[in-house]
């Protein structure tokens, strides 16, 4: 029965290691969950032949892609937002990339914990990747260098990419993921990178120069 059950995996994990710029985000298709195999015509519903696969808060093959994909998009952000402080002395910016650096590290934590549940292997499948929503080394070298509203304009694209594309993934997995606690940190997710979405301003064409 097992070769009847269609495995899911999200899409975006499997097409979409492809361009990291900012913006690309925005013109990306939000990521779909589809099956691996179809299964015959003469087999059982998907969803009743599954509840005799996986137990009750068993961590599928969405979940763990899904927590993966979070953790190194995450890990990819930090360093951007640890560069605001140097780089501006806007309260707006500074008070936002603060925000969203708490709330993202935690969920980065969280994901991790989960992985660890899961037993799923500690290492970034992810490296050297370069996603929508992914900041890359040399997009993180031009942000070292920038300063005023260049920096501010930097900053904004890359966070409008990463909050955009991680709050698609989060709600292909709360529609597609099985286990419980993974689909409650999707939502969690959701409303929290949305809510920073919403309050993110525009660069400012005067700022100040740092300190």
């Amino acid at each position: 029965m097992r070769a009847h059950v269609a495995l899911l995996t999200v899409t975006v994990l499997i097409a979409g290691c492809a361009g990291g710029s900012p913006g690309t985000a925005d013109s990306a298709a939000p990521p779909t969950v589809v099956p691996q195999s179809a299964a015959p015509q003469s087999a059982a519903p998907a969803a009743s032949t599954a509840s005799n696969v996986s137990s009750p808060g068993a961590f599928s093959p969405t979940d763990i892609a899904w927590l993966q994909l979070t953790a190194a998009m995450t890990q990819r952000l930090l360093p951007v937002l640890d560069l605001v402080p140097t780089r501006t002395t806007d309260p707006t910016w500074r008070r936002l990339a603060a925000q969203v650096r708490a709330s993202n590290s935690a969920d980065l934590t969280r994901s991790r914990e989960l992985l660890g549940e899961a037993g799923a292997p500690t290492t970034n499948p992810h490296e050297g990747h370069d996603m929508p929503g992914m900041v890359t080394a040399d997009e993180l070298a031009a942000l070292r260098s920038a300063t005023g509203n260049t920096f501010h304009r930097l900053l904004a694209a890359h966070l409008r990419a990463y909050l955009t594309q991680t709050v698609r993934v989060a709600t292909a997995e709360q529609k597609a993921g099985t286990n419980p606690t993974t689909k409650t940190l999707a939502t969690t997710l959701i409303h929290t990178n949305q809510t920073h979405l919403n309050n993110l301003p525009n660069p400012n064409p005067n700022p100040r120069p740092p300190r």
